[in-house]
């Protein structure tokens, strides 16, 4: 979907049209929170995601700052998943606003994309960008090709005519470190990485990432469509407004987190039996902890005491930034 939360918002509000649009935490500028979405408008003033508010606010002024809202958010992407499904039961979600589809038993693949962007612009009165290829890897690097309400279509014979000028960052899986690990190795592009020797990248990152990095540099991605995922784990997180370190004050937050999760895992239908806390401190320093007990279990008490024994590992010297709590080794109920 293109900017989909303020796409959303937008549609919901006309009167946004055409203006700056910037989703993220309360929707206040002035309090902390990252960008979760950006309008088109706005990302001509270098505004993107997981950029401060801020920051975005320093950027451009005169935007229109909204909260997310994920329960519209999350009823709109269940429209266009259904959508979606109506063409091919192989698809894979991989978040509200994302999805692969395996349509290769279809003739004519372009035409039916047509299809389906028309059937979720009047269902939904939104736009969305597809990438056809022959794997994953390459129809997701498509799909960010021709935004907004784009269709880009790569072969295997398009990879060193398409694939190989992009910049490093555009391979998924790059991020900033390595963008500037490879940026000191001289490697700019795409196809400056497919030109190094597997051996060279291997030592330099590692046999998994190195291996990674020499296929998908030349569009190679085995994964198939997997239509259902078992969550690894279950977390709720909040950042202070501002940092704390009222120890009352911490213990509360710690308990309303951890009644969150069990509400969460219950809603799933899941247990867990290792259970981590998450702390940052006003300087970033960050510390997890973990507790693992017996059995698996959705007891709100059970799992509220091994946090705290968690908390207790850890020197509350400094203002507490970000608490955390996370549910990990999940048992489906019913199973062992």
């Amino acid at each position: 979907m293109d900017a989909f939360f303020a796409a959303v918002e937008q549609k919901r509000r006309p009167e946004l049209t055409g203006l700056p649009v910037v989703i993220g935490g309360r929707g206040d500028p002035t309090r902390r929170g990252v960008v979760s979405t950006a309008s088109y408008e706005a990302r001509t003033f270098g505004i993107h995601s997981a950029m401060p508010l801020k920051k975005a606010h320093q950027l451009c002024p005169k935007a229109v700052f909204l909260p997310v809202d994920y329960r519209e958010y999350q009823r709109v992407s269940r429209q266009v998943k259904d959508i979606l499904r109506g063409f091919t039961p192989a698809m894979e979600d991989v978040g509200i606003d994302e999805a692969y589809l395996d349509i290769s038993g279809i003739a004519n693949p372009a035409d039916t994309v047509d299809v389906i962007k028309e059937r979720i612009r009047e269902t939904t009165g939104l736009t969305c960008s597809f990438g056809i290829a022959p794997n994953k890897l390459l129809a997701k690097i498509a799909s960010d090709m021709d935004k907004p309400d784009g269709i880009t279509i790569i072969t295997m014979q398009d990879i060193e005519a398409m694939i190989w000028p992009l910049s490093v960052r555009k391979l998924i899986g790059v991020g900033p470190k390595t963008e500037q690990c490879l940026n000191e190795m001289g490697i700019q592009t795409i196809g400056e990485i497919a030109a190094l020797s597997l051996d060279g990248l291997i030592e330099r990152f590692g046999p998994s990432y190195g291996n990674y990095l020499y296929h998908a540099s030349k569009g190679l991605d085995d994964r198939p469509i997997v239509t259902h995922r078992e969550p690894k784990s279950i977390s709720r997180e909040t950042t202070f407004q501002k940092d704390v370190r009222d120890w009352q004050f911490i213990a509360k937050t710690l308990a309303d987190l951890t009644k969150r999760v069990v509400a969460d895992m219950k809603q799933s239908g899941y247990r867990a039996q290792t259970f981590t806390l998450k702390l940052r401190f006003s300087d970033f320093e960050t510390f997890t902890r973990a507790k693992t007990v017996d059995m698996a279990t959705d007891s709100e008490e059970v799992i509220r005491r091994a946090i705290f024994e968690c908390l207790k590992r850890i020197d509350l010297t400094k203002r507490v930034r970000l608490l955390g709590v996370r549910a990990g080794k999940l048992v489906k109920n019913g199973g062992n």
